[in-house]
């Protein structure tokens, strides 16, 4: 028989499949019943079979962050990736994290918002148990309890969009306000902000000077002008910088540029302030990042079994 649980203990779950699919081809069942009833490969077709259709949901992904944004959940999940949970004994073994209100028991309230994701299932024995989605899952996402706690529970998950956007490095308010709405964006910034995952810029727009490519022999300068001229780079600046490298106060370096930009031989070029992630909001991005990719795997190598059945 084939271990089911080696699909979980695999970090590459194609390759698990794969591997789980060589086995199964030599596998000679004395009828097709037991191959339904006791192989543990079969089962695990069917399983992300199903679990596809539920990924097919547009919101699926709200729906996979909002449920393991409390710190219960994952509790049960890991305890059920380590050992099923008899519905038998549920009362026995989860009593300290039922609800206090008495209506809604653990079963309603957490195992089956678990189930509802494909993170955990239940079986003929009334048993639950970790799916191989939950069992990767709760092994790549070691942390994320710690974490959680910044993130606001049932949301449209518009902190974890920017999040994960600021992976990719620093990025100015319009760039992040059109990932989700202009209107509510400085909010979810100030959220993040507060929580310490983000740090916001301290200044306004950076402004630097350039050279334009008119030529300066045009022009009459003063020397001070010429000066000022002289030492702005290619590449471009501040005029803090440049008040610094000339030696001229700061005001008279404003009057001065003033007049190399009326003679059309300077040019400002305004650089947006921008948004990063702080350490902490490095780290739980890259969790997000980490479960948008298993989304990604899971769904794929779903993908795998269908093609090899229509094979």
């Amino acid at each position: 028989m084939i271990n089911y649980r080696i699909a979980g203990e695999k970090c590459d779950l194609a390759e698990a499949l794969r591997t789980l699919d060589i086995e199964c081809r030599k596998c000679i069942p004395l009828t097709p019943l037991e191959c339904i009833t006791r192989c543990d490969f079969w089962r695990l077709k069917n399983e992300l079979r199903k679990l596809r259709g539920v990924m097919e949901k547009s919101n699926f992904m709200k729906e996979l962050f909002n449920t393991l944004k409390n710190e219960t959940r994952l509790q049960i999940l890991k305890a059920i990736v380590n050992d099923g949970h008899s519905a038998g004994k549920r009362g026995h073994d989860f009593r300290e994290v039922e609800c206090m209100d008495g209506k809604s028991s653990i079963y309603d309230e957490y195992l089956q918002s678990l189930a509802a994701v494909g993170l955990a299932a239940e079986n003929m024995n009334q048993r639950f148990y970790a799916t191989v989605f939950g069992c990767i899952l709760a092994k790549r996402l070691d942390g994320f309890a710690d974490l959680i706690r910044f993130l606001p529970a049932n949301s449209e998950c518009y902190e974890e969009t920017l999040l994960t956007s600021l992976l990719q490095g620093p990025k100015t308010f319009k760039n992040l306000a059109s990932l989700v709405s202009p209107n509510i964006a400085p909010r979810i910034l100030k959220r993040l902000k507060t929580a310490g995952l983000i740090e916001p810029p301290e200044e306004k727009d950076y402004v630097s000077f350039f050279r334009s490519k008119r030529d300066p022999e045009k022009e009459t300068l003063s020397i001070v002008e010429r000066k000022v001229y002289n030492a702005i780079p290619e590449c471009g600046i501040s005029a803090r910088k440049l008040s610094e490298k000339t030696g001229v106060s700061l005001r008279r370096i404003y009057v001065h540029l003033r007049r190399l930009k009326g003679k059309k031989l300077v040019f400002i070029r305004r650089t947006p302030k921008t948004y990063r992630l702080t350490t902490k909001g490095l780290k739980l991005a890259s969790l997000l990042r980490k479960l948008q990719e298993l989304v990604e795997e899971i769904w794929k190598s779903s993908e795998q079994l269908d093609n090899s059945k229509n094979a």
